[in-house]
């Protein structure tokens, strides 16, 4: 049997041919699909008091993952209509490229495909790169589709 798949998303627009290859290459050979989603904390919000309760924050942190789950499980449904063995990953960690990294180590990924956004220059120096900390430190092939 064929070493995993692992195909990380953000499900932004960029993500969607990553999938597709994905999908595709998991068809191919055989090879379960893991579909990893690193959640990002939510950022503080300030309420006119200048505080979020404990209970507040509980619930926007569990929206966040109940959208998550909800956009995970729709590419789980997307993956076994196309008659591929996938399951859905949440994870949770920061910085995602070494959450990503660690996944595919400890799930012994045969190859990471992620999407990239294909900024280039300032962009990329300002907002960073995962797909790019990911190839530089991915125990396994990694695979960048160029997002639409």
């Amino acid at each position: 049997m064929s070493r995993p798949i692992l195909h990380a998303t953000d499900f932004s627009p960029a993500s969607r041919p990553a999938f597709a290859k994905a999908l595709d290459m998991a068809r191919r050979e055989r090879a379960p699909l893991l579909i990893a989603h690193v959640l990002s904390p939510p950022t503080p919000m300030m309420t006119g008091e200048g505080y979020v309760t404990p209970s507040i924050w509980d619930e926007i942190t569990q929206g966040y993952r109940r959208t998550a789950q909800k956009q995970l499980d729709a590419l789980l449904s997307r993956a076994k209509r196309a008659g591929v063995r996938a399951r859905g990953l949440l994870l949770e960690g920061t910085p995602a490229a070494d959450v990503i990294v660690r996944a595919a180590k400890a799930r012994h990924a045969g190859t990471i495909v992620l999407g990239t956004h294909g900024r280039s220059g300032v962009a990329r120096m300002l907002l960073g790169s995962v797909a790019a900390r990911v190839v530089a430190s991915a125990p396994c092939p990694v695979m960048t589709v160029r997002g639409a």
